[in-house]
């Protein structure tokens, strides 16, 4: 569900729901992630009285902290790189403010605490799995540049962002656990969600944004059988030049290899059998000893030679060449004309849309469900206008239900052209809530109240019952949470 937050005043403590909203986005879709430091401190030194047990307290470095909240420190940096998070992610910073940042920094230690001492687990492997997508997402960003990223985020090095990331999403698994223990048992009745609607005074009542529901038929250029073999050929050709004659499989990667590692040599460190990696490549790469070079081989992404530089346990470093077989123009063009075959299909009637993208389209994830895409945010059918990817919506903001949009072309990473058709399978105009019609987000909107406010009893316990330490930079901050104990 989506809604403007413009029209989030009617809630109690909008900041909470907002805090609420944002915890759970990032720890379900990962699209929000904020860099902190969340190693637990070292040299024990005194005991303190947490909800009623006994939990070590360990001594840290004065400098450079921020606050204390049980055995985690929020440090000045963790803050400044909140902002600058943010700032990539394009979001407005000028009127957030550090005490704000800081407020939601212990949110996080808070919970992550209680879930330590409840005994709540978060696997590693399930972590690092999550930190390659994370690392792949935020390098396709800087166009495959490693370098610019660990520079961007002040690291020496890819691995150090990794390890950071690391400690970062442990802590917030952790606080995602707890929260969802707190709130696990809540629900709201038929009549608490009445009531909860009809407390909202009408002219606060929320606006829900226009949304629409879209389905798509994609057609590829057709890539010919001697596109494919000139590939294998030369990937074959670089094998032998490196078993043969002694080539460096680095030299060659940076060469000739078409993804960000080429600039590393080809090098991807770490994989582990549960890693994010396309299951022909972690097949073929946990196959070969060190030093071996593989055959060509095919993924999803590109063709492939793999070689294995280092076994370290369960883990291996491995380098790669990746090469895509050319597109030419006369496939390009004979895709343009059969899209344009099924769009004058549909036009005119002799063919409905979900039935031209169950027969033609190329792609697989929507083809069998009549091309209906689903929204990655939400996991429903529906999108918000305004939220959109802004190419997408510039072809449907228009359309009205059942419209079909003018065929346009897309590029993929590997520079390949496909083309796409838009058709609005269902639209809603933007409107005031209606307790009817729109009674699903009211109870879900109900819901979520009764969550903050479940978890606002958690919290002020929880802050009465830990060490939590606050520095004096920081004791004018009119906080939401009672973390200052006044």
């Amino acid at each position: 569900m989506q809604l403007e937050t413009k029209h989030l005043k009617f809630t109690r403590q909008n900041k909470g729901l907002l805090l609420l909203f944002i915890m759970a986005h990032v720890c379900l879709f990962g699209q929000e992630i904020v860099i902190d430091s969340t190693n637990v401190i070292e040299d024990v030194t005194l005991t303190i009285a947490v909800s009623d047990s006994l939990v070590p307290f360990q001594r840290f470095k004065a400098e450079g902290v921020s606050a204390v909240v049980g055995e985690y420190v929020v440090l000045d940096s963790d803050i400044d790189k909140s902002y600058l998070e943010l700032e990539q992610q394009g979001m407005s910073v000028k009127d957030v403010t550090r005490c704000q940042l800081l407020g939601k920094l212990m949110e996080d230690k808070l919970y992550a605490h209680h879930a330590k001492v409840d005994s709540l687990v978060v696997s590693d492997d399930e972590i690092t799995a999550r930190i390659e997508q994370q690392i792949t997402y935020i390098v396709q960003q800087f166009n495959g540049d490693e370098k610019k990223v660990a520079e961007f985020y002040k690291k020496s090095s890819i691995e150090e962002l990794r390890q950071d990331l690391f400690e970062t999403n442990k802590v917030i698994y952790l606080a995602n656990q707890m929260q969802q223990k707190v709130v696990e048992d809540i629900e709201v009745t038929p009549e608490e969600v009445r009531q909860f609607f009809y407390d909202i005074p009408e002219e606060e009542r929320p606006i829900f944004s226009a949304e629409v529901e879209v389905a798509q038929i994609i057609i590829e250029p057709i890539i010919t059988d001697d596109a494919k073999q000139k590939v294998i050929d030369k990937l074959n050709e670089f094998r032998r030049d490196i078993l043969e004659y002694g080539s460096s499989f680095a030299t060659k990667a940076v060469l000739y290899s078409k993804d960000g590692s080429a600039s590393k040599g080809g090098l991807i460190e770490g994989i582990r059998k549960n890693s994010p990696f396309a299951k022909e490549f972690k097949d073929v790469a946990f196959s070969l000893l060190e030093g071996e070079v593989s055959e060509p081989f095919e993924t999803e992404f590109g063709y492939h030679i793999v070689t294995v530089d280092k076994v370290r346990g369960q883990e291996i470093d491995v380098r790669h060449i990746i090469l895509f077989p050319d597109v030419t123009q006369r496939a390009i063009d004979h895709a343009r004309s059969r899209i344009d075959s099924v769009r004058t299909e549909v036009m005119e009637g002799r063919l409905a849309f979900d039935t031209a993208a169950r027969r033609f389209s190329d792609e697989l994830e929507t083809r069998n469900n009549g091309g209906q895409l689903i929204n990655p945010i939400s996991l429903d059918t529906r999108f918000d206008l305004t939220k959109m990817d802004p190419e997408m919506s510039a072809q449907v903001y228009n359309l009205e239900k059942g419209a079909v949009s003018q065929v346009y072309s897309d590029r993929d990473y590997t520079g390949k052209t496909s083309f796409k058709i838009l058709s609005v399978t269902e639209r809603q105009q933007e409107h005031p809530a209606d307790y009817v019609e729109d009674y699903e987000k009211i109870q879900e909107l109900a819901l979520k109240e009764k969550q903050i406010r479940a978890i606002e009893t958690w919290q002020d316990k929880k802050i009465k019952d830990t060490y939590i330490s606050v520095n004096n930079d920081y004791i004018d901050c009119s906080f939401s949470s009672n973390w200052l104990k006044n």
